[in-house]
């Protein structure tokens, strides 16, 4: 698939297609104190990763962790990934290694958003 940004066309990379989202978010960098989360929204997600809206994005490459509450659950989540890209505004985060529970959520969520 093929998007235009009205400057050059950006060819679309990801495996599993993206649910809207529009939940409080934050993230840290893997292995710093949780003191140091940044606040964020996660606006799409997919179990391949999700795109987090935030002031302050890591930086590209950095190993991070997303911690939200997902619809459909009661109990924050903690995903880990990677940054795969950054623009003003966000990031796009690739995630790493999902609980059983964690992927059947955001699964649940795509479900949901594809029937419409």
């Amino acid at each position: 698939m093929v998007a235009s940004t009205g400057m050059s066309p950006v060819v679309e990379q990801r495996r599993h297609a993206r649910a809207p989202l529009n939940v409080p978010a934050s993230f840290s960098l893997k292995g710093k104190a949780e003191q140091t989360r940044t606040a964020g929204l996660a606006k799409d997600v997919s179990v391949g990763g999700m795109f987090v809206e935030t002031i302050a994005p890591a930086p590209f490459g950095a190993d991070v962790v997303v911690h939200l509450t997902l619809p459909g659950s009661n109990n924050p989540v903690a995903l880990p990934g990677v940054v795969r890209w950054v623009r003003d505004g966000g990031m796009g985060v690739q995630f790493g290694l999902l609980g059983a529970v964690e992927t059947h959520l955001i699964t649940e969520i795509g479900r949901k958003h594809s029937a419409g």
